[in-house]
């Protein structure tokens, strides 16, 4: 019996002991139960993915075989594509005896007081792993981008329970990162005259209120409306993020009358106020790569010179997170209510005395609510609390609120049945925020974020009390 044949048989009849290393499996003869690549096809693909980093190649030749190793992933289960992120992520990493010897030079002359330079250099060179080498001629292929980010979208929700991949995540977020640079992107108007193919981007990406006919999608690119995206030159044809713009004369409370299918157009003549009511993100693969705030700035410099008289800009913003927040904090606000309004809660109810969970089913039907109930106002107030005073590790609760805030908004109005759609009741319970771009207090309003401290309008700050 051969060497071979004896190790197979060895491999057949030992015990499991619970998952291979990638090193294992590369080196054994046959694949275990529950293992996606056989060790066989593991070690072709490890070859082909080293073939596309070798130094001899072209750049041509190189993205080339980038090409070819992406068309056998696209064949794979998930179990297969997940052995290739491992791949990827374990034996394309730096080495760590040159980043050692690296950084001891680094150390060792700033110690001495030299310059440093050469050494930074040497040190900088060192980190830069052959991962990236091999991400980046992927991206040369003309399908490359939409490759890299696809696999990162199906990768990130792996990241919790296999710590393997981390670095790859990490690799490809920072590579996007640089490649996704608003200085490269192009701002791109949408309208009902843009091909029917981007049209249906909009209505499959819409993250906020769901596009539901061709008449909806047309309303929100009429002649009182306006919608831009970012592109990116390797991805001509899909926005990466969108937004969607009402021109008005006055601030929206509400989604309803915005969606609309059988209302007029507006007068443009009479417009004075831009409202952002729906931004949405459409590459899952691009979490984490900021763009938004720039896609604001970048549609307020084109709104205003098309249209000097837009003096106000404002978003119709949900607030998705406020119903989770107020179910787990509703004691504690309801403790921290004065005794009067407490009672006037109490005598709305028909109870003697009102504990949170009485107080929560009473707000299970929110439109309902006269305007002067104590349980409405109560909920008004809570809300305005979560919006304008809630932090977590410095940053607003709200994601919404922390986008908006985050690029110089204010929490400026809060609207009563905003959205009285079912998405909106069970989110918000049909509450709705305008956040203010006060385009000469940006600054100062980041400066107060930065501080610990939300900016509010007066109305908002009263409501805190």
């Amino acid at each position: 019996m051969t060497g071979n044949s004896m190790r197979s048989l060895a491999e057949s009849i030992r015990a499991p002991r619970g998952p291979r290393s990638l090193e294992e499996r590369l080196e054994a003869t046959l694949r275990r139960p529950g293992e996606a690549l056989s060790p066989r096809d593991l070690r072709k693909m490890l070859s082909d993915l080293q073939a596309i980093v070798d130094a001899r190649l072209s750049e041509v030749e190189a993205g080339r075989r980038a090409a070819d190793v992406a068309k056998a992933y696209a064949s794979l289960d998930a179990d297969g594509r997940r052995d290739v992120w491992i791949l990827m992520s374990e034996r394309f990493a730096p080495d760590s005896n040159k980043i050692q010897s690296a950084r001891a030079q680094f150390d060792a002359a700033v110690e001495r007081g030299e310059e440093a330079g050469q050494a930074e250099v040497r040190l900088r060179r060192a980190l830069v792993s052959p991962r990236a080498r091999l991400l980046q001629r992927f991206s040369m292929g003309e399908a490359g981008m939409r490759f890299l980010i696809d696999l990162r979208e199906e990768l990130l929700p792996h990241l919790r329970e296999d710590k393997r991949l981390v670095a790859l995540e990490a690799e490809l977020e920072h590579l996007f990162s640089t490649w996704f640079d608003v200085a490269f992107l192009e701002l791109r108007r949408i309208s009902w005259d843009s091909p029917a193919s981007l049209i249906e981007k909009l209505i499959r990406y819409e993250a906020v209120h769901d596009i539901r006919s061709w008449a909806d999608v047309k309303n929100r690119l009429d002649s009182d409306r306006r919608c831009y995206g970012f592109f990116h030159p390797r991805l001509p044809n899909e926005p990466l993020i969108f937004v969607e713009v009402a021109l008005l004369d006055h601030i929206s409370d509400g989604i309803t009358p915005l969606l609309d299918e059988t209302a007029a157009a507006g007068d443009l003549t009479r417009a004075t106020t831009a409202i952002f009511y729906s931004i949405s993100n459409t590459q899952v693969g691009l979490r984490g790569v900021s763009f938004g705030d720039s896609l604001i700035k970048r549609v307020v410099e084109t709104l205003s010179e098309e249209f000097p008289k837009l003096k106000v800009f404002a978003t119709l913003s949900p607030i998705p997170g406020l119903r989770g927040w107020l179910n787990k904090n509703a004691a504690a606000l309801l403790e921290a209510t004065d005794e009067k309004r407490r009672a006037e809660l109490a005598r709305a109810l028909g109870l003697p005395k009102v504990e949170a969970p009485d107080l929560l089913r009473s707000l299970e039907q929110p439109l309902a609510l006269e305007n002067k109930s104590p349980v409405r106002q109560w909920l008004v107030r809570a809300s305005a609390r979560y919006l304008g005073s809630e932090l977590k590790d410095g940053q607003p609760l709200d994601p919404v609120a922390r986008f908006h805030l985050g690029n110089g908004a204010r929490v400026e109005r809060l609207n009563w049945g905003g959205d009285p759609s079912p998405k909106g009741l069970k989110q918000s319970y049909g509450l709705m925020v305008n956040y203010l771009y006060d385009l000469k207090r940006l600054d100062k309003h980041r400066t107060l974020l930065a501080q610990g401290r939300i900016p509010v309008s007066r109305e908002i700050d009263g409501l805190r009390d």
